[in-house]
């Protein structure tokens, strides 16, 4: 038996990961990124391999890691977090540098940064782990709180998205308790929550109009995350 809930006691951060260069660049939001040695300084990051900046990262060889303050904007986590680099420029109004090795650094809710330089690549089913050695650091603001993934959840109500490490599909953990579920859905970022009573007219979405007929362009009228990141709420 595995109670999933164990499995949100282990500590994470939060973390922007980039790679590319200034023509061609991309970022998404881990919280898999942990040092592993100290003499010399290596890390390892976990990136599923349907991310689009995991293609960078091999053809390149290097990336960075923006440490996130716990001030960060849910713009900012779902822009990176919730959408494809492969359908919109991530960077676009993004404050962010070039850095020593080359790829970009994401500057926006970052209080620390890292640039790595890839030595081995290991595969595991959905993901590749990198292992990397540190090749450069600096801190941005020294007075500001880090970003906890435990933070992320119970404060900013945030659910991890479906290519990250620890993302819980929970019908495979499901209960034999036949409970009622509601018509609400909530955005995972912003924590918005679609009311079906109310629709969204912004949107031209009428009152009484069920989740499920929404048509799959709608997005998240808050922070612009699409309809299918949105989670039912039981």
């Amino acid at each position: 038996m595995i109670q999933v809930e164990s499995l949100f006691k282990i500590s994470y951060g939060l973390y922007i990961v980039s790679s590319g260069n200034e023509q061609v660049k991309n970022g998404f939001i881990s919280n898999t990124v942990f040092q592993i040695t100290s003499e010399p300084v290596f890390f390892a990051a976990s990136c599923s391999k349907n991310n689009y900046t995991t293609e960078l990262i091999n053809n390149t060889g290097y990336f960075s890691v923006s440490v996130l303050s716990q001030q960060a904007s849910n713009e900012i986590i779902g822009r990176f977090g919730y959408k494809s680099g492969k359908d919109i420029n991530k960077f676009e109004g993004v404050k962010y540098k070039i850095g020593s090795t080359g790829v970009p650094v994401v500057l926006d809710d970052t209080i620390a940064y890292f640039e790595f330089k890839v030595v081995q690549t290991i595969y595991m089913g959905t993901h590749n782990v990198f292992i990397c050695e540190l090749i450069h650091a600096e801190v941005i603001d020294n007075n500001t709180e880090v970003l906890t993934y435990d933070y992320y959840r119970k404060v900013k109500k945030g659910v991890a998205p479906k290519n990250a490490p620890t993302y819980i599909d929970k019908s495979k953990f499901a209960s034999n308790n036949n409970k009622t579920q509601s018509d609400y859905y909530k955005c995972p970022v912003c924590g918005y929550i679609y009311d079906p009573e109310k629709g969204d007219p912004n949107s031209g979405i009428k009152p009484g109009t069920s989740f499920e007929d929404i048509p799959d362009t709608w997005m998240c009228p808050v922070c612009g995350i699409a309809k299918s990141e949105f989670i039912k709420i039981d």
